[in-house]
């Protein structure tokens, strides 16, 4: 707990390409829309050394802005003539609304104005996926919360889709690379593919985790499709070493359990209610009480809000292609020329108490 509270802490100051790791294919525009490159030739050839500020802001509510402290170690790396670069910014996390201003930029076109579609791109994903990772943490009443977004995107985009999820309080992801911007390693269960190269064997798949990785298991439970039985099976068998089960069922399956059961009051679909509730009636009933239910499949804000409202006896929840929802666009304008104000229509220089000048 105490080396976590120490990286929290050290997060506190920007973070700087150290952390970030850029290709140095940026600095020769290999990221940058081409009309942008075409635009700094023109402007380094005719119109050199006018004072521009660009403003970035985004058109919805309620979003959390991240990857600023991305952003401004990309200028500080690739732009020429940085410490000559007058740079304004919120700080990851902090909440805005439409047409807030986040990022304001000052300095001579032609030394970053280059890097405006890469500014754009950074905090679009980065506050989206921030945004929604902030409103599953608020729907889970402080449960633990597993980020297993890996599988819903190129893995290229792993470790600043962890960094945002990090900024809104998630701790637990399943890979590595979500982890390291912020020194934390990956987790999670066992696969599906463990038990089938078991022919279907959850018990045997379970003691070849144990002997392999000798603390309690978190064992994946939906396999047969059945995980009220085989959860309460696989605990009589392991005891103090399962340590979780988690089920996973697909919402086009309906679990074994309901077979003989009347369940014209409620959808018994996939992961639901009345499943968890049974899984978590019979392990107490049986002795297992210790053993804790992580659930995932299709989970995000409005089914985990009615999960608790409704009291389910849920740990853990897994959560992956909802944060990955990109819904949030950043928008860069040029707002003042040589300190005079000079905009397109509709845009302006949006004064703000808010940004903080980056040393």
């Amino acid at each position: 707990m105490l080396e976590i509270e120490e990286k929290e802490k050290r997060l506190i100051k920007r973070l700087t390409n150290k952390t970030f790791n850029f290709d140095k294919r940026f600095k020769e525009g290999y990221y940058s829309a081409n009309y942008f490159l075409k635009t700094r030739a023109i402007v380094q050839k005719y119109l050199q050394g006018n004072i521009c500020t660009m403003q970035f802001f985004q058109r919805k509510d309620h979003v959390h802005v991240c990857g600023l402290d991305e952003v401004i170690a990309l200028i500080r790396t690739f732009s020429n003539n940085p410490d000559e670069i007058k740079i304004e910014a919120l700080n990851d996390g902090d909440l805005v609304d439409n047409g807030e201003p986040v990022l304001k930029i000052t300095g001579r076109y032609e030394d970053w104005g280059f890097l405006e579609s890469a500014i754009d791109g950074i905090l679009s994903r980065r506050s989206a996926v921030c945004t929604h990772s902030f409103e599953v943490m608020e729907a889970v009443n402080g449960k633990k919360v597993l980020n297993m977004a890996d599988r819903q995107d190129d893995p290229s985009n792993q470790k600043g889709d962890g960094y945002s999820s990090y900024v809104a309080g998630m701790r637990y992801f399943s890979t590595d690379a979500q982890g390291e911007w912020t020194g934390i390693k990956g987790g999670g269960t066992m696969p599906h593919a463990l038990i089938e190269l078991c022919q279907g064997d959850i018990l045997k798949a379970s003691d070849l985790y144990y002997k392999t990785y000798p603390h309690p298991v978190t064992a994946l439970i939906d396999y047969h499709n059945n995980c009220v039985y085989d959860s309460v099976s696989l605990a009589k068998h392991l005891g103090r070493n399962l340590a979780c089960v988690r089920a996973d069922t697909s919402k086009a399956l309906v679990d074994h359990y309901f077979d003989d059961k009347d369940t014209s009051s409620f959808d018994p679909h996939g992961v639901c209610k009345e499943l968890v509730v049974a899984m978590r009636r019979e392990l107490d009933k049986n002795g297992f009480s210790f053993v804790k239910i992580c659930v995932s499949s299709s989970f995000n804000p409005t089914k985990i809000k009615d999960f608790e409202a409704n009291k389910v006896p849920v740990d853990i929840y897994g959560v992956g292609s909802y944060l990955l929802n990109i819904d949030v666009g950043y928008t860069g304008d040029l707002v003042r020329l040589n300190g005079k104000k000079e905009a397109k229509e509709g845009r302006e220089d949006i004064p703000s108490k808010r940004l903080q000048l980056v040393d």
